[in-house]
């Protein structure tokens, strides 16, 4: 009997081997009834058999082979495979458990055929064809597991985001008002710890806020004025001086830094470098920023001493969720998400800048390139 008419005859028992397999994959299948472990499996099972039923050429099946070939479903319409990878992922199974299923399905279905088959030698065009359907169905199920994960990652990220702002916003403004009291210096001192801490974490939820907005799609949104860069960046440096007064932060500038770009952005981009700075670098030694004004473009370099960022470490030094090792050990500066630096890039791409990094065995240098205006040849 050819595999697609096996099948289509011993569909309920091939089905019922999957749900008895799905079952041990613990503990996600162990909040889900039964009919729901086996949810797809029919449909999945007669894709396969229709495909094993239409001619195939060399051609196509090598296409196929290499993830290129399309198969009979309408490429508009969602899969069973497709259905089956979102179920799992919202259901709590794991990447490597949804592997396991298909490796079972596929070890399944053609030891049941050879059995069927003892009195007949089974087709090995049958069992290649089959192979290919079931890796196709297997990369339309992770594919789709992957995407709704990235989805229930995303909505968490926002919501916490959201959710976390106005119980901070509490703990900045009654620290703020302890800090005012002249209560005596112990009170004076917690509150600014609490200063301290409640901008750190509302550093970490802006960046958390960004992120989300990047992985979304949305991009960083920049509103651009003609402002001072100079004055801007300034009173960031101010603000930054306040919250660690026990780092030396210098100001340089020189040029011309007048220019259309989104303030709160750039303040946002320079805070990020200077807090990596004060993180990474050696704590005995000033953080230099420094603002260079040219014909065309305004830079801005953030120094620290320290030793050298590895190669590794530094080809992916802007890549999300990307963290050195830690040379802080004050536990109130040394949390972070590792989105700092990949923040402050998507911020210089967004007003059409470019961002990159030196390190040496003695400093690092962080330079951010900016055109005075946003779309000009002299800003590409």
């Amino acid at each position: 009997m050819r595999l697609s008419d096996f099948i289509l005859r011993d569909m309920e028992p091939i089905a019922k081997q999957w749900e008895a397999f799905a079952g041990t994959l613990l503990p996600a299948a162990g909040h889900m009834e039964p009919s729901h472990l086996r949810e797809q499996v029919k449909e999945m099972l007669h894709d396969v058999a229709m495909d094993l039923r239409t001619s195939q050429t060399r051609e196509a099946q090598r296409e196929k082979s290499m993830g290129r070939g399309t198969g009979l479903i309408d490429p508009d319409e969602e899969t069973a495979a497709q259905k089956h990878g979102v179920l799992r992922a919202q259901a709590g199974f794991s990447v490597n458990q949804i592997v396991a299923e298909y490796r079972a399905l596929r070890a399944g279905v053609l030891r049941l055929w050879m059995d069927d088959c003892k009195f007949e030698a089974p087709d090995p065009g049958d069992v290649i064809r089959f192979n290919e359907a079931i890796d196709h169905a297997l990369a339309e199920s992770v594919t789709a597991f992957n995407a709704q994960i990235e989805q229930n990652r995303n909505l968490l990220l926002g919501m916490l985001g959201h959710d976390m702002r106005s119980p901070l916003q509490a703990i900045q403004v009654t620290a703020s008002y302890l800090a005012v009291l002249n209560a005596g210096e112990q009170v004076s001192k917690a509150a600014g710890r609490l200063i301290r801490s409640g901008a750190r974490m509302q550093a970490l939820l802006d960046d958390l806020t960004e992120f989300n907005r990047t992985r979304l799609g949305l991009g960083i949104n920049v509103i651009a004025t003609n402002v001072n860069l100079a004055d801007v960046l300034a009173d960031e440096v101010d603000e930054l001086r306040a919250i660690h007064p026990d780092r030396q932060i210098d100001l340089e500038v020189s040029g011309d830094s007048q220019g259309d770009w989104d303030g709160p952005r750039l303040q946002q981009l320079l805070g990020n470098l200077v807090l990596n700075a004060i993180k990474y670098g050696a704590q005995d030694a000033p953080v230099r920023v420094t603002v260079t004004g040219d014909t065309t473009h305004v830079r801005i370099d953030v120094t620290n001493r320290g030793t050298a960022i590895g190669t590794t470490t530094l080809a992916r030094i802007f890549d999300p969720l990307m963290r050195g090792p830690d040379r802080q050990g004050d536990d109130e500066r040394g949390g972070n998400l590792g989105l700092g630096l990949y923040i402050a890039s998507e911020i210089a791409r967004a007003h059409d800048g470019a961002i990159e990094t030196r390190s040496s065995d003695t400093e690092t240098t962080f330079s951010v390139s900016l055109p005075r205006r946003r779309g000009t040849e002299e800003g590409r």
